[in-house]
């Protein structure tokens, strides 16, 4: 029975990472940074430890007596400052890694992103050999991301069992943090008035946290693995989402300059925070297309029907907040309009 620490066990990937450990005989213990966590995990069944990852102390104390470790807390808010976001997502990291370094722990498994890769070139899929060259986009979250995972594999070179794992855009009922499914409620509650061209791969939290286990299992060590389904279309996202919520996707479609200049000046208006960010709109507008050969071949990794976890999401948002979702489901007739024009200004 391998004693088991997960970091961010009470996020979106963790609470679907921890059952699957469970159920393979793992005894699980996992960091919690307040009461509200420590009871989240009681109702996981497993064993809760005061650890915050920023806090080495606690972090080495957490790490007695573990032999596997799975490091998947992160942040993956995009509009969070750049100082804030790289002391989560890369020191964190760092510190959790040298400690299981210094415990010398049989195996770990990081949970990185795709954005650690970087956007495909346009028109084509990325895979894990993709050349960087995503900082010219001054992105902090995939800054963070590409930076944590240097620190990781240094540490690789020093010993350290390791394998990482690249996520794409998960989707899936149940997420407690509202992260990355955040972009289905947005657009329920048509909060979404434009778009941009981009492309994004959407999977399913099931499938990424059995893809974490099976990274556990057969992953070679130093080695990265994306973990990824559909490449989406931002457009054909929408109509898709459309098709299943019954509500009206956006009608406008913007090209990244003006959507750019909109966002800048409005978010300095009143109630112009709730307006995407920046950053927002650039990750939007970039080709993050993906294949996953590698996971499959050599994790003998499986997908599920890549709408499944649209329907999943959707599902769960009307049932858990209808009380939000009764907006009226087309779009207003300026937008409407608004969108007709562009399409003809811009196509």
């Amino acid at each position: 029975m391998p004693r088991t620490l997960v970091t961010g066990a009470t996020g979106f990937i963790g609470s679907h990472l921890v059952p699957l450990l469970l159920e393979r005989g793992d005894e699980v213990a996992a960091t919690s940074r307040s009461d509200g966590d420590s009871e989240r995990l009681k109702t996981l069944g497993v064993r809760a430890v005061r650890a915050d990852i920023l806090d080495r102390r606690a972090v080495r104390r957490a790490m007695q007596g573990i032999e596997r470790v799975f490091h998947v807390a992160g942040t993956t808010n995009l509009s969070m400052p750049r100082e804030e976001i790289f002391a989560i997502n890369v020191e964190g990291t760092r510190i959790v890694l040298e400690e299981a370094l210094r415990a010398e722990v049989e195996r770990v498994v990081m949970t990185s992103s795709v954005a650690a890769i970087g956007p495909a070139p346009p028109g084509q899929s990325a895979d894990e050999s993709n050349v960087w060259d995503a900082g010219r986009y001054a992105i902090p979250y995939v800054d963070s991301k590409r930076e944590a995972e240097a620190i990781a594999m240094r540490l690789v070179a020093r010993g350290l069992p390791l394998v990482i794992v690249n996520p794409a855009h998960v989707l899936g009922a149940g997420d407690p943090g509202r992260s990355s499914t955040g972009l289905v409620k947005r657009f329920m509650r048509r909060q979404i008035p434009a778009f941009v061209d981009g492309t994004l791969n959407i999977v399913s939290v099931e499938d990424v946290a059995r893809g974490h286990v099976l990274a556990d299992e057969r992953g070679s060590l130093g080695e990265r693995y994306i973990l990824g389904n559909r490449n989406y279309t931002m457009a054909r996202l929408f109509a898709d989402l459309g098709r299943m919520s019954g509500v009206e996707p956006p009608a406008i479609k913007l090209p990244v300059s003006v959507a750019l200049a909109l966002s800048t000046a409005g978010r300095r208006l009143p109630g112009g925070g709730a307006l995407p960010h920046p950053a927002e709109i650039r990750a939007a507008s970039l080709n993050w297309a993906y294949v996953n050969r590698k996971a499959k071949r050599e994790l003998r990794w499986t997908t599920s029907p890549h709408e499944d976890c649209l329907e999943a999401t959707v599902a769960w948002y009307r049932e858990r907040q209808a009380g939000e979702l009764t907006l009226p489901a087309r779009q207003p007739l300026a937008l409407r309009f608004a969108g007709a024009l562009s399409r003809r200004v811009y196509r």
